[in-house]
């Protein structure tokens, strides 16, 4: 709501620094937020295709994917990608630094554990064991954000241990350049791969199949198509490959969690400082 949006315009900070040239295209973004009010705080990001590394050293969020959160979604966390809407509450506690990942790069520092992060959040531990809980002790104990930011940098490059299949790379880039429209099949018979086979590496490595990360590709290009354009949501469904505008009205209901015309509101209700942390890929 608006009285919402005024709230929270009031009782957060948003620190960024943009990711080293040795991180492009595997860092999308570092984040520093930290909340200087107490009262509830709610926030919505629709199918992201970024891979969050959220390191809390403050009041953990609480986080769930598809579903309001509740007490036991709070914990450091990190995830795969989800193909739905993912609810985030804080409590005005919270402070963190969030390190995205692009899909790719995600598959650089966690490897084949990538494909197990879909669909869930689960605690710093478990996805970077006990150099998770030592990284976030000692962002704690750091006292200004450029040298946490550096911090995380570091960590992040001492990890980029794995490297994604030359096939399903570029698989996702032809995907990405085309926002989702090219065909599976024909995806596949540009690599030299049955439609099978793509699937299974590429959900082996990505942690999704090929046929959802498009259909969330499409999703984005629909959602910036609606901020940037006043074409009609009839004219941005068929610009973005949609059978039409019911098809449309479906994929935001489940991807996003809400009809378009809400989504339109709360984008444009939203505190400025957080735009680059929610639709965009």
């Amino acid at each position: 709501t608006r009285h919402d949006a005024r709230r929270a315009a009031m009782t957060f900070e948003v620190h960024r620094r943009a990711p080293p040239p040795h991180l492009a295209g595997i860092v999308a973004a570092i984040t520093g937020y930290r909340e200087t009010a107490p009262g509830w705080t709610r926030m919505r990001e629709a199918a992201p295709l970024r891979v969050p590394l959220i390191i809390s050293f403050g009041a953990p969020f609480r986080i769930a994917l598809g579903r309001a959160p509740h007490e036991a979604d709070r914990q450091p966390s990190s995830a795969g990608l989800f193909p739905g809407p993912v609810e985030i509450a804080s409590d005005g506690a919270a402070a963190c630094v969030q390190a995205d990942f692009t899909p790719l790069g995600a598959v650089r520092l966690f490897g084949g554990a990538l494909a197990d992060l879909a669909n869930r959040m689960v605690p710093l531990d478990l996805a970077l064991g006990t150099d998770g809980a030592r990284l976030r002790e000692r962002l704690g104990a750091t006292p200004d954000w450029s040298t946490r930011f550096a911090i995380v940098e570091a960590f992040v490059t001492a990890r980029l241990t794995h490297r994604p299949s030359p096939e399903v790379s570029f698989a996702w880039h032809r995907l990405a350049a085309t926002g989702g429209a090219l065909r599976i099949t024909a995806l596949a018979e540009e690599i030299g791969w049955s439609r099978q086979r793509l699937h299974t590496r590429f959900r082996a490595e990505l942690g999704q199949g090929p046929k959802t990360v498009a259909r969330m590709l499409r999703f984005h290009h629909a959602c910036r198509a609606a901020t940037r354009a006043n074409t009609g949501w009839a004219g941005i469904a068929a610009d973005c490959g949609y059978a039409d505008q019911a098809h449309l009205a479906r994929e935001f209901l489940d991807l996003g969690g809400e009809p378009p015309t809400t989504w339109a509101r709360r984008v444009a209700a939203r505190d400025p400082r957080l735009n680059p942390l929610a639709e965009a890929p």
